[in-house]
């Protein structure tokens, strides 16, 4: 199955290079370029991609209102978003998280770290960039913790009475940006098991994908942030 891709950004140097490297994996097919984050909803809506490379800073209509746009659109709940962004330690990076974007990568990637963050959001995994640490995304979230207790965290923490006592084990090892694989081995289970854990965790939760339980997982504060 081809990968339909959407570029997202102000350069349109930076878009021709993108576009020319999507294009030449068989797997994949740039479908659509937009100079701003209005052109991008509005490519998303006709276009209908599966992956949307979105600059966080562009003009008019940013990347992160764009990100709002899309993730908050019904129809479009499976458009996976990856970040693109300069200065990978940014507080546009949680926020696009909280939008409900897949994850992020640096604009200096190298170029198979990029078509490998196209399959990983495509596949529904969270995204973090090899040049990210873990705690990056627990380190933002912290700043924002105490608002977030007393607005949408407070609905996230009440969801997750929903949850399990297994489901919930997984909700933690999924934070602490474990793999399927990963997880499987420490609780002795199968992948598949793990599998299913994670899914039945994301319908309960309301979350679009991996990324998005991470974000649950410390935002309703299951999981705290370690000051290294």
């Amino acid at each position: 199955m081809t990968i339909r891709v959407l570029l997202a950004d102000d350069q349109a140097l930076l878009r021709s290079a993108f576009k020319v490297l999507v294009d030449s994996e068989p797997d994949m097919e740039v479908v659509g370029e937009a100079a701003d984050g209005a052109q991008a909803v509005t490519l998303a809506r006709s276009e209908r991609p599966d992956v949307v490379l979105m600059d966080i800073r562009m003009p008019g209509t940013d990347g992160l209102a764009a990100t709002r746009l899309i993730t908050a659109d019904p129809e479009l709940s499976d458009v996976r978003i990856v970040m693109l962004t300069t200065f990978e330690v940014d507080e546009y990076v949680v926020q696009s998280l909280r939008a409900g974007a897949s994850g992020f990568l640096g604009k200096g990637a190298e170029p198979e770290e990029l078509l490998g963050a196209i399959r990983i959001a495509h596949a529904g995994e969270a995204l973090l960039s090899p040049a990210a640490t873990k705690g990056l995304i627990a380190s933002f979230l912290a700043q924002g913790a105490g608002a977030a207790v007393d607005g949408g965290g407070r609905a996230r923490t009440e969801r997750l009475a929903a949850l399990t006592a297994r489901e919930r084990e997984v909700l933690v090892l999924v934070a602490g940006g474990l793999s399927n694989d990963e997880i499987a081995e420490r609780l002795d289970v199968s992948p598949l098991t793990v599998k299913t854990h994670v899914n039945r965790a994301m319908a309960k939760l309301g979350a679009r994908d991996r990324a998005q339980l991470v974000v649950t997982a410390y935002e309703s504060g299951l999981v705290r942030p370690r000051v290294e």
